[in-house]
């Protein structure tokens, strides 16, 4: 065994080289995009060799302030220096002032805050609360759900990741997905009946529960399941189901939180409540910040009944203090305004494309978290993981990155979630180029 060694910056073959021989890979069948990101400034990464990529997916989904936001540096450098972490039993302003911030910015009775580091450590933190609060232990959550890799998550995830890791967690049950554009439960006129899909969804979750449903946990908006937005009324029936099983209701804002959508959080629209909201992504603005929230009541059974959830980062003041920087941006700005009426601009301009190219088959999402499938055929609604490829391959060339959704017979869907600080400028050029690289793609398919 000899000690590591620091060198010069090596060839890009080298890099290569050294990335395949020392890199355990983690995407499941996807692969790293082959390109050296040097750094990255707003809206744009930059390789070492000079390129430069638009970045349509906000890092991870999470930059939504953008790359190096002058405020956020600053921040990390301040408090980095003046306190960055602390045994998870001690408290620091950051952290107190964030989560009464957070509050503020909630309806009643959403108040009471844990903060942690990911969105799966929140979603891991809400599940196990509401079993311990409802003393239950089964969990409902969406057919194409993306909640997290860690164990409670992961059981309640079903978009991917399934096989090969043994027996799945007892008492975890999908519920259809509401997917207006794909609708397996129909109206007369050939529209989604997402009531009836509803009630059949829970017919045979309650066929299968042995009586100890404990919570819900859903996205307002299906990221990787697709950018699938259930209708309007979707979530206060939900709700109302949830309700009469004694469950609680789970949202995991963790994409749209915080501004995305156009509003502050994306359930604002549906007028409900939930029991316990979890955030992750957008809070940290790309740093590892989450947390979850709920009511006094809920936190005060849970307590009583001794809710554990000591981790080595809970509370930890850096990232808490890049929270409360991410706040007062969102706040000065107006993003939850600027996500409107940018998503507006974005959508005005797919729609534009739609009209040139007949494989763009479905547009949809709200502000700036927007999903463009393709398809072979509108009306057949055929999709094509190969088009859907050739197309990001393709963006890519032109310097542009842009995400496929992961999933066998989804490659044709696209997730695109720009920084909120994206000017209209960069948006026209990216549109540009998706432009021609669907034309591109769709030449090259025949």
């Amino acid at each position: 065994m000899t000690a590591p060694t620091t060198i010069p910056a090596s060839s890009a073959d080298t890099f290569w080289a050294d990335a395949d021989r020392y890199l355990t890979r983690y995407a499941g069948a996807g692969d790293f995009t082959r390109k050296i990101i040097d750094r990255a400034e707003g809206s744009v990464l930059f390789t070492e060799d000079g390129e430069e990529i638009l970045d349509f997916t906000s890092g991870q989904m999470s930059a939504i302030l953008g790359h190096s936001h002058p405020e956020i540096v600053a921040t990390v450098r301040r408090q980095v220096a003046h306190l960055d972490h602390l045994y998870s039993g001690m408290l620091s302003r950051p952290v107190v002032d964030l989560a009464r911030r957070l509050a503020e910015t909630l309806p009643a009775p959403l108040e009471k805050a844990l903060l942690l580091t990911t969105g799966a450590e929140s979603n891991e933190a809400a599940i196990r609360m509401a079993k311990l609060v409802t003393g239950k232990h089964e969990i409902v959550s969406f057919a194409r759900s993306w909640h997290g890799m860690t164990n409670a998550a992961a059981n309640a995830t079903y978009s991917a990741g399934r096989k090969g890791y043994g027996p799945a967690v007892p008492g975890n049950f999908a519920l259809p997905v509401p997917n207006a554009y794909r609708p397996d439960f129909t109206t007369a006129d050939g529209e989604l009946d997402w009531r009836r899909q509803l009630d059949f969804g829970f017919e045979l979750i309650d066929a299968q529960s042995v009586g100890s449903l404990a919570a819900c946990i859903v996205e307002p908006i299906l990221s990787a399941g697709g950018i699938i937005e259930p209708p309007v009324g979707y979530f206060a029936a939900l709700h109302e189901k949830c309700r009469e099983r004694g469950m609680l209701l789970i949202l995991d804002e963790a994409q749209t939180g915080l501004c995305r959508t156009g509003n502050w959080y994306a359930f604002q629209r549906d007028g409900i409540v939930p029991d316990i909201l979890t955030l992750s992504k957008t809070l940290g603005a790309g740093l590892p910040l989450a947390a979850v929230l709920t009511s006094a009541e809920i936190e005060q059974e849970a307590h009583d009944r001794g809710f554990l959830f000591f981790t080595t980062h809970v509370a930890d003041p850096l990232v808490a203090a890049v929270g409360n920087t991410v706040l007062d941006v969102l706040a000065r700005e107006r993003l939850d305004e600027r996500a409107a009426e940018l998503g507006g601009f974005l959508r005005r301009g797919l729609e534009a494309i739609a009209e040139r190219h007949p494989v763009v088959g479905d547009i949809r999402g709200r502000g700036l978290l927007v999903g463009l499938e393709l398809v072979l055929d509108r009306e057949t609604k055929q999709g094509s993981d190969e088009l859907g490829a050739l197309v990001t391959r393709r963006c890519l060339e032109l310097g542009l990155h842009m995400n496929i959704v992961q999933l066998p017979g989804m490659g044709g869907t696209f997730r695109i979630a720009p920084p909120l600080t994206a000017t209209e400028e960069e948006l026209s050029r990216g549109l540009a180029i998706l432009d021609e690289a669907i034309g591109d793609a769709t030449t090259r398919l025949g």
